[in-house]
């Protein structure tokens, strides 16, 4: 139970899953960072510089975290790796003086941060898959459904419910194989000492050894190496990190955004999962909010600013290190993924239980539709050979006399104004006219594209 006496961050216990939480724990640092010295050890002693036994001594002890002792001490030294040393070393009477042996802070830090943003990435990468798994499944089954397309907030020409989630999924499925090719070119700072030169481990084992030292430690930790790396590795690739994140919370901001407009009881096509005892207001008990929508905006419009402090991280690490990353990254590290937890769980939940109005649906596609075989209706006529400058004046005078209609609370006329209108009547017969009007079969490639992309994403999954 969490101690809410004092500030919690809501990361702590409101926003992301216990898997991701467990992956930034403090507990779970502690314990990546002494697998670290255990593996350095164990590599150290297959060169000769210490006794085997060393090391199985500090893997026997490597999960007994103490962190009240480890905090105990750092609020002395104020270093907080150290005191975890120090901790580990109390535990370990007779290897406690090998740990950390050839290491600086950062050969140890960053080779975790990589770790856990590779762990992290990983569960993003499943979470997303998991979540266009539902939409490819959403798309197949409403791929047929017309409803009404708009554009600049307005409505525009028929299209059909699965081919517009198939825009928010497509969006999707190009944040899965930006966050795949960021996890393949993940990489370690590597063991290369304080500057990055390896000093310390070339006087320790020999630079004629260093590499081959430096490959045995990749393979232990199962992760490549950048092959270049200062005090730090380069913090360009917390920024690729980030806006990698940063562009799936753009697609889920952007989905959730038209589900918000989307839930307007005006339009009223759609809405969110809305449990029976759930309030909307406490002023408003008619209200039924989309919460879940405006959760995902909110948190994406957060994760939308991490990667310009990554940038700044990255642009002003001076020569070879300074620490002003370091507090920040405390923060933007795990928030960043825990955001992006958040984001994806939140989305899976609405697009699992969206409920679509399709009587709303309905209503808006015959109030709108008619106007879309306007377009059909001047290019069928300019075909016969109508003036297509003429074709068009005459369908506008008809569209803004239907608008006026429908502001004054009048179903839309237009049908039947085009079919009384003999300069239309002469030109081509009332059968063809009302052929041309049957806005229902105005879809396009919509819906077999829908269909399509459907397997595509499915297909997608699979390769990956």
């Amino acid at each position: 139970m969490n101690d809410f006496s004092g500030y919690l961050s809501p990361y702590s216990w409101r926003y992301g899953t216990p898997q991701m939480r467990r992956i930034w724990s403090e507990e779970g640092k502690r314990r990546l960072w002494r697998s670290i010295w255990v593996s350095l050890a164990r590599v150290e002693s297959e060169f000769g510089l210490l006794d085997r036994k060393l090391a199985d001594e500090l893997e026997a002890h490597a999960a007994d975290i103490d962190l009240a002792r480890s905090f105990e001490i750092e609020e002395e030294i104020r270093h907080d790796l150290m005191a975890e040393v120090k901790t580990f070393s109390e535990q370990c009477p007779n290897a406690g003086g090998i740990i950390h042996l050839g290491a600086t802070s950062m050969d140890i830090e960053d080779n975790a941060d990589a770790l856990r943003m590779r762990d992290s990435l990983k569960l993003v990468i499943e979470r997303l898959k998991s979540l266009l798994e539902i939409f490819a499944d959403t798309i197949e089954r409403t791929a047929d459904l017309p409803i009404m397309a708009f554009t600049h907030i307005q409505p525009a020409e028929p299209t059909t419910f699965g081919y517009r989630c198939a825009m928010w999924a497509q969006d999707l499925l190009i944040n899965l194989d930006d966050l795949e090719r960021v996890l393949a070119s993940l990489r370690g700072k590597g063991f290369k000492g304080a500057v990055g030169t390896a000093a310390s481990y070339s006087e320790l084992i020999g630079p004629e050894r260093v590499e081959q030292f430096e490959e045995r430690l990749a393979e232990e930790l199962d992760i490549q190496f950048f092959p270049i790396a200062t005090q730090t590795y380069t913090r360009l690739q917390d920024y690729r990190v980030f806006a990698a994140l940063a562009g799936l919370a753009a697609s889920l901001h952007k989905m959730a955004f038209d589900l918000r407009i989307l839930q307007s009881p005006p339009v009223g096509e759609v809405s969110e999962p809305f449990g029976s005892r759930q309030v909307g207001s406490s002023a408003m008990p008619f209200k039924r909010n989309p919460i879940d929508a405006e959760k995902i905006d909110s948190l994406a419009r957060l994760l939308s600013s991490m990667p310009q402090v990554a940038w700044s991280n990255a642009s002003l690490s001076l020569l070879e290190r300074t620490l002003d990353d370091s507090a920040n990254r405390r923060t933007i590290l795990p928030e960043s993924f825990l955001i992006a937890d958040e984001l994806l769980k939140t989305a899976e939940k609405i697009i699992s239980g969206l409920v679509l109005n399709t009587e709303a649906m309905q209503r808006t596609f015959a109030v709108y539709a008619p106007f879309a075989c306007t377009e059909r209706i001047m290019m069928a006529l300019a075909k016969k050979g109508g003036d297509r400058q003429v074709l068009h004046e005459k369908l506008r005078e008809h569209a803004l006399s239907s608008w006026a209609a429908i502001k004054s609370g009048q179903d839309n006329p237009l049908f039947g104004m085009i079919l009384e209108d003999a300069f239309f009547t002469e030109m081509a017969s009332r059968t063809e006219l009302e052929s041309l009007m049957d806005v229902q079969t105005y879809l396009g490639t919509a819906p077999a594209r829908a269909k399509r992309f459907a397997q595509i994403i499915k297909d997608a999954i699979r390769d990956t």
